[in-house]
């Protein structure tokens, strides 16, 4: 059972499920949005997401095999600790699961035409695996598309639904909030897939994987990073500026566990050139996008 759990990526589902159920019972419900999902609808949306996530997950890990035989030799699972087959089984059967999720709360919602997103984010996730991966950049922000699009499920699935003309002011301006956190989460996880590619280059060299880092070399993708990497900093500073500055708590919140975080990644990155030190600085974008994506849990204090 463990091991199925390292495979699934609990910790990452267990963030997805955190970051879902802030925005709807610390965001929505505290700015008394007009909502669509009963507690028993949202957890269907929930249970949906995480199985469509888990399964991208493993068809990852069914593809890079042989890549993670050189990144990773003590912690591969599929084609060591798991067959290829029953991986494969997995992902088939998490994928059912989701969609059928989706399809009932589709339905449910009277938008039969919602379980597209399961099933586009399905293909997506396959297509990033076996194909999308090996392209520079494009895979990159594809997968940090979906990370984004996590955060703007609640507002379609209980937001949009709801709207009329009377409660459309407050409907869009938290949907405007999300779409905010949404685009704070692409660049932050474009930075971190950057960073990956920098930290497996030597198996995906060997596995024939076209990332950044093979094409244009260490110092040069350590520099398109950086320059990245201006784009939240230069965000998070504007934000805390316009939005923040007369809440104390979220200040000092913001420049503790976003910005200053943020600004040391700035300075380590031009300097990496190790594994290691790669596999630090994935971390702390990791721990940095867990900090910006529970905040939203804070905001009943600044509206």
């Amino acid at each position: 059972m463990t091991t199925y759990l390292k495979l699934l990526r609990w910790p990452n589902l267990v963030f997805i499920a955190l970051t879902l159920i802030l925005i709807k019972f610390s965001f929505f419900e505290e700015f008394g949005a007009t909502i669509t999902l009963n507690a028993f609808g949202y957890a269907l949306l929930v249970l949906a997401t995480l199985c469509i996530a888990a399964s991208g997950y493993v068809i990852n890990d069914i593809y890079d095999i042989q890549a993670d035989k050189i990144n990773k030799p003590g912690k591969l699972i599929v084609g060591n600790k798991i067959s290829e087959k029953r991986a494969n089984n997995l992902f088939i059967i998490l994928n059912i699961i989701g969609v059928a999720l989706g399809f009932y709360l589709a339905n449910l919602l009277g938008k039969p035409a919602f379980v597209a997103i399961f099933i586009f984010s399905s293909a997506l996730l396959y297509l990033y695996a076996s194909y999308l991966k090996q392209i520079p950049i494009l895979g990159n922000a594809l997968i940090s598309f979906l990370v984004a699009f996590v955060v703007l499920l609640p507002a379609i699935f209980d937001l949009f639904p709801a709207i009329s003309p009377q409660n459309k002011p407050i409907q869009s301006l938290l949907f405007s909030i999300l779409l905010d956190y949404a685009v704070f989460a692409f660049l932050v996880n474009l930075l971190r897939e950057m960073v990956k590619d920098q930290e497996d280059v030597k198996g995906d060299y060997n596995a024939g994987i076209n990332t950044l880092p093979i094409l244009l070399g260490q110092s040069r993708t350590n520099k398109i990073i950086f320059s990245v990497g201006i784009l939240p900093v230069a965000a998070i500073i504007y934000y805390i500026y316009n939005y923040l500055f007369e809440n104390t708590f979220l200040v000092i919140y913001s420049l503790l566990f976003i910005l200053a975080p943020l600004l040391y990644f700035q300075v380590r990155i031009l300097e990496a050139k190790k594994k290691k030190e790669y596999s630090h600085l994935s971390l702390m974008l990791k721990i940095i996008l867990f900090f910006g994506l529970i905040s939203i849990g804070f905001y009943q204090f600044l509206l």
